[in-house]
């Protein structure tokens, strides 16, 4: 793992600073402090902060190819590096080093853009083509690792983080309205933006080629679900479950023992759920070296799943290591969390894992392996159930009867497990009958998301409304959406809207690599997650069963106790985390109407209102949580990265940093 920057000069101008490079690898040296690299030519800068897991002796970046026309700098792992390597050297491609970056230049040597069809893993690229001065960036497929860019006065500036292209002089940060407003109804920002004006990041499977002072961006690979008309009028289609079983399981296994390869120990997490639990097993049965596990353990029984976790570490026979999460630990930790996401967060869950990658980093890890993606692509979310409900309820919508299935979903939601018939029944009522809606699985969530914007400012709104129409305003549908079946299309929304930019931004990457942390996904490897797209739905959702398929391989390895359990959706606390008692010392800072005049996103009566609400009511409802913690991040973005941001005091030392210069200037 690492972190990337770049200067491009698109029009001629004098070459960039190398200053410039060093204060934009500074401020990201938390991605990669082991090492640090630049390469610089008359147009084009590339840096690199190493994080050193796979050739810790010779891989250091940039790397270059045999003939020194093409430059690297990498962010991430390619888990096929071995076989892909094995086959260039038998194509005549020389290699100087034994790390996983080298193989990525190569396979671009030979192959252009079209090389990332061939890679395994998760990555953020930049490569400098020395010959006809081109510049290629590239994401993986689901957006594991980040990658931002903006063009300023003729000039690319480009990182894998936001902050490092706020070093140059060039750029001011300023919070995008319309950004802010998808967070306040998607929970997320919708890629290509971020959530400042004019930085954009390349979209998840997505690459950029800058060439003749041009640039474009172009998708190279896209998540797709089978015809649900063509697939069930094949009968040839159906396939036995037990060749499902037997297939998924090969293919897990692989994606489990490839993310194990690395020239440092590995470690798992582990939360006591179903996913962590069976990527944990197959890790202790299949890999060789001993398996350490973190957790963590909630003061707070609400969220705490503890009990679990050390019931799975005893059966695994692990190490087991847990941080222990208070709520004056999640409010003391928020901005620093807020500083790393770089974006408004709608919830607190990210504050623990920022404290988890802590205590990982403490025990002297640098990789860990853990569950994310099998709700998504195994259809294990409640809101996947709900939407089956609807629609069966939607058959005949004066049924009192099928309404009645909600009591069974949501339990970890106080107001809906407190809640009578009669409310369960007229909340999820709401656009019944709207099953052509492509948005039909997310609309009930979404429109309740949009009730915190009661809170926008008039001047924020007015520069909402006031902007044109545009294609980035609004959800995008690919071509073949109509064509899919009704969890395919649940399932799409779920991954598009919260996985990527926020499961795998806010709650992964930053935080775990806010400690130098880097985290690996056995279900995000595209054969399981292609393999899973294409099974039928009700091997994935087998009635109100979710994660079917996952849960008839696990009644294999695990406890009945683990298999058999319902899926708990992680959270942590919020209110109290920052109000009350354990109120951190920033808190009336930031939401004191100077504070909230300053920013001008917010209505100061309205804040305090809310506030008031919270500190007087005994039970405090999931909207009343999730507007503060919006409030909270959105103030906090606002103060570190527009009225106070501060860039690196002190710059990387030159004898910390390679420089290596492009012959062109000889």
């Amino acid at each position: 793992m690492c972190g990337i920057v770049g200067i491009l000069n698109i029009v001629e101008a004098e070459p960039p600073d190398e200053q410039q490079v060093r204060d934009m690898l500074s401020i990201i040296r938390h991605r990669g402090p082991d090492e640090f690299g630049i390469y610089i030519a008359p147009k084009v800068a590339l840096g690199n902060a190493r994080l050193s897991i796979i050739d810790l002796v010779g891989g250091r970046q940039p790397i270059t190819n045999e003939d020194r026309s093409l430059w690297i700098v990498f962010n991430g792992e390619i888990f096929n590096y071995i076989e892909l390597r094995s086959e260039l050297e038998s194509r005549g491609h020389k290699f100087t080093t034994h790390s996983d970056t080298e193989v990525i230049l190569h396979l671009y040597e030979e192959s252009g853009p079209a090389c990332l069809q061939q890679l395994n893993g998760q990555f953020a690229i930049a490569i400098w083509n020395e010959i006809d001065h081109s510049l290629f960036l590239a994401r993986d497929r689901l957006g594991i690792r980040p990658l931002f860019y903006t063009v300023k006065n003729g000039i690319m500036i480009f990182a894998s983080e936001i902050k490092a292209i706020a070093c140059h002089p060039s750029v001011k940060l300023d919070i995008d309205p319309i950004a802010l407003d998808q967070v306040f109804t998607f929970w997320s920002v919708i890629s290509p933006r971020s959530i400042f004006s004019n930085i954009w990041e390349i979209p998840p499977g997505s690459y950029l080629l800058a060439s003749n002072g041009q640039y474009a961006v172009k998708k190279y690979w896209q998540m797709d679900f089978p015809n649900v008309e063509l697939n069930s009028a094949d009968e040839n289609a159906v396939i036995p479950e037990s060749s499902l079983l037997e297939s998924f399981q090969k293919l897990l296994i692989d994606a489990v023992k490839i993310r194990l390869r690395a020239d440092v120990p590995v470690g798992a997490y582990l939360s006591g759920g179903l996913d962590s639990s069976v990527i944990s097993y197959i890790i202790r049965r299949y890999g060789s070296n001993r398996l350490d596990t973190f957790s963590i353990a909630f003061d707070d029984k609400t969220f705490d799943e503890s009990v679990f976790q050390k019931k799975m570490a005893r059966y695994l026979g692990t190490d087991h290591q847990v941080i222990q999460a208070a709520y004056q630990d999640i409010g003391r930790v928020f901005p620093e969390v807020i500083w790393h996401t770089e974006v408004p967060v709608l919830r607190t869950a990210p504050a623990p894992m920022f404290l988890l990658s802590h205590l990982v980093r403490k025990n002297g890890y640098k990789v860990v392996l853990t569950g994310e993606g099998a709700d998504e692509f195994l259809a294990g979310y409640d809101i996947f159930k709900e939407a089956k409900i609807r629609r069966f309820w939607a058959r005949q919508p004066e049924s009192k009867w099928r309404s009645l299935l909600f009591s069974r979903l949501y339990k970890d939601i106080p107001r809906f497990s407190q809640a009578g018939a009669d409310f369960m029944a007229a909340f999820f009522k709401d656009g019944l009958t709207d099953i052509d809606s492509p948005d039909y699985s997310h609309a009930i969530r979404w429109r309740n998301a949009r009730r915190i914007k009661r809170f926008f400012s008039e001047e924020l709104t007015g520069k909402i409304s006031g902007s044109p129409p545009g294609k980035n305003n609004r959800m995008e549908y690919p071509d073949s959406f109509e064509t899919w079946g009704p969890l395919e299309r649940s399932q799409y929304l779920e991954i598009t809207t919260f996985l990527s930019p926020y499961l795998l931004s806010s709650q992964g990457d930053r935080v775990a690599m806010a400690h130098s942390i880097e985290g690996r996904y056995p279900f995000l490897d595209y054969r399981v997650v292609e393999f899973s797209n294409h099974l039928p739905a009700h091997v994935k959702l087998r009635g109100l069963t979710d994660k079917y398929l996952l849960r008839k391989l696990a009644e294999q390895w695990l406890p009945s106790e683990i298999w058999k359990r319902p899926k708990r959706p992680y959270r942590a606390p919020i209110h109290k985390s920052f109000l009350g008692e354990h109120a951190p010392d920033y808190i009336n800072d930031l939401l004191s109407p100077t504070a909230l005049t300053v920013s001008g996103l917010f209505r100061t009566d309205a804040v305090v209102r809310l506030i008031r609400k919270i500190k007087q009511d005994t039970v405090v409802g999931e909207m009343e949580d999730m507007a503060l913690t919006g409030i909270i991040s959105t103030q906090l973005i606002h103060h570190l990265f527009v009225t106070d941001f501060r860039k690196p005091q002190h710059s990387l030392n030159k004898a910390d940093v390679k420089v290596c210069r492009s012959a062109m200037f000889n």
